[in-house]
């Protein structure tokens, strides 16, 4: 594309914060042929969709779709309805258009019987099975569906899938008990795993602003945060973890883990069973706990075990991360359009308390680390135990920007384990487990070292977050770390062939394994909101500061994106004109095909207003 005389001072007229229509003050937008290059460069991402969903579609190794869309209309929902990306990577794009084609196969009709009312829901695993809620979704990946689906550009399947959970039948009926409910606490659908819906409600409510229905759903988040208060919270004055959330491991999504290890052989009387020399013989994935049923243990204590699992809670980062923003979201979403400020204000003060109280328990100053304790109220085991592991779910707070700013440099040093091969950094991907400690074990079906997508997409988010909210000074080193490891996710998923799984080896595996097309996970809310840098807000404005290394890419687009009613554009290049040498870097930023904002720097940050 040529470009004339008249952009250099086109884009002189640029600023850091841009309103529409700022630009036409230059007197330039008419002979400026960037939205050719827009139009070109749109077709081409549509094509490449296209000719990808219909690759995909012809796989017959795949599960069949849960709900209405598949081979015969899922071209048709999928360009209109997901936001367009192309970069000169091809194995992003691939991966990229094959998680949505994935998604599109979770997106579920369901006709409740129970209140008699039609929701879309969103599964996990195909099929319906005996852990789930009687629709077939599941409440554990919930917040990372929450934060995929929200760039749908038709907001009606995630509102949807919200009233189900939060004021539906889930939200009132009890998880059926079989021979996968491994505890005897009962609580509704909606609280069977631990997640973090309501913050997902406030991040979806961020791309798509609805007043009426944020009112509508408010009161239904706040019975369901209520919920976790009265049955998730550790009640023992006297134990240093009183009042921070607690879970089991399997209800956090983390089937079994080192912390809990280490509690389990701390622990006497009912839990005599674990020791160091033994553990690994009844608690180290599903084929351990038929031993530890038939130990004497479990029949001197049948209320500590389930099946061999043990009743054992734990005070993780990862759930208190997730209460401190359902907490955070109903504050602010209660002070938005002054609905509340007493309860916003209420929520806020909440939200306070279990950050403070997280940072000053969990937080392990010797190890530079967030870490787990037992919760202070087990009925069996260790109580107010703290585990010395590190945990990929230590980075979990930064997931919410849960660090006060004035405290960031305090915290930081953790971060120095997420690139270190004695920390988390393997060949193939990110571990969940420190590789130093003598336990880490990447074999076993556990949180043991192996990896798990789920856990990806929570520590890259809190990685952007800590870059982006924290450091002063974001270093090539910073963005080049990232890159690696979200490079690592795009080759575990085989972009010859994509597929997305529960787990990975990562020192040797080089693709994922156990379920395919398995809904657990993020990626395109990677790519759009972590590495590309599109970041939403409640005002009518959003931000764009790319992560991304200058020199991995040569073009990226990202488009047909739909935000507060608007379509937003973006591209950035290097070659824009492929006759002329030199530097030619722009960042261009459209909204409703108006060329709003420009930046010769692509890690710069726009601030475009609506």
């Amino acid at each position: 594309m040529h470009f004339q005389s008249s952009w250099r001072s086109f884009a002189l007229c640029t600023t850091s914060i841009i309103s529409i229509g700022l630009l036409a003050a230059c007197g330039t937008t008419k002979s400026i042929s960037y939205e050719k290059e827009l139009k070109k460069v749109k077709e081409s991402a549509q094509e490449y969709l296209v000719k990808d969903v219909e690759e995909f579609n012809s796989y017959r190794d795949r599960p069949t779709s849960d709900g209405p869309f598949n081979s015969t209309n899922n071209v048709a929902f999928l360009k209109e309805n997901v936001p367009l990306f192309m970069s000169s990577n091809t194995d992003f794009n691939r991966v990229y258009n094959y998680r949505w084609w994935m998604m599109s196969k979770h997106l579920k009709q369901y006709r409740d019987s129970i209140d008699n009312k039609d929701y879309w829901v969103v599964t996990e695993f195909f099929g319906d099975k005996p852990w789930a809620s009687f629709s077939g979704a599941i409440t554990c990946p919930a917040g990372h569906q929450f934060y995929d689906l929200r760039w749908l550009r038709d907001p009606k399947y995630l509102k949807s899938y919200a009233d189900y959970f939060m004021s539906g039948s889930a939200s009132r009926l009890n998880q059926r008990e079989n021979g996968n409910f491994l505890t005897y606490m009962s609580r509704p659908e909606s609280h069977h795993f631990s997640s973090w819906m309501i913050d997902g409600v406030h991040a979806y409510l961020q791309i798509h602003p609805d007043k009426e229905w944020t009112k509508h759903i408010l009161p239904h988040m706040e019975k369901h945060q209520a919920v976790w208060d009265s049955l998730f919270t550790v009640h023992n004055p006297q134990s240093a973890t009183n009042g921070l959330y607690k879970i089991l491991d399997l209800y956090d999504g983390m089937e079994f883990s080192l912390s809990a290890v280490l509690g389990l052989i701390e622990s006497k009387g009912a839990y005599d069973l674990y020791t160091a020399e033994n553990w690994r013989n009844y608690y180290l994935g599903w084929n351990t706990t038929d031993a530890a049923a038939k130990s004497k243990y479990a029949s001197e204590y049948p209320k500590a075990y389930r099946k061999g699992y043990p009743d054992l809670y734990l005070v993780r980062p990862s759930v208190n991360g997730y209460a401190y923003g359902n907490l955070k979201a109903l504050s602010t979403l209660y002070a938005l359009n002054s609905f509340s400020k007493e309860k916003s204000d209420m929520y806020k003060a909440r939200a306070s308390a279990v950050r403070d109280k997280s940072l000053d328990l969990l937080w392990n100053e010797e190890m530079q680390f967030f870490n787990t304790y037992t919760a202070g109220d087990n009925a069996f085991g260790a109580k107010g135990f703290e585990a010395q592991v590190r945990e990929s779910v230590g980075y979990t707070p930064w997931y919410f920007n849960m660090i006060p700013k004035n405290k960031s440099t305090q915290y930081a040093e953790a971060w120095k384990l997420f690139g270190s091969e004695d920390g988390f950094m393997n060949t193939q991907g990110m571990t969940t487990a420190e590789r130093q400690h003598p336990y880490y074990n990447e074999q076993a079906y556990a949180w043991n070292g192996r990896g798990w997508p789920f856990q990806n997409s929570v520590v890259y988010k809190a990685y952007a977050n800590y870059l982006r909210n924290y450091k002063e000074d974001i270093t090539s080193e910073d963005r080049n770390l990232l890159y690696k490891h979200t490079s690592q996710l795009t080759s575990l998923h085989d972009p010859e062939k994509p597929n997305i799984g529960e787990w990975y080896i990562p020192s040797d595996g080089k693709a994922f394994g156990g379920e395919q097309d398995y809904f657990h996970s993020t990626y395109p809310d990677i790519i759009i909101d972590d590495l590309i840098g599109f970041k939403a807000s409640q005002k009518n404005e959003f931000t764009l500061q790319p992560l991304l290394p200058v020199d991995e890419w040569d073009y990226f687009y990202l488009g047909q994106l739909r935000y507060h009613d608007r379509d937003i554009d973006i591209i950035w290049k290097k070659d824009w004109n492929e006759e002329k040498s030199g530097d030619q870097s722009m960042l261009c930023v459209w909204v409703d095909n108006k060329l709003v904002a420009t930046s010769p720097d692509l890690n710069s940050k726009l601030v475009v207003k609506l």
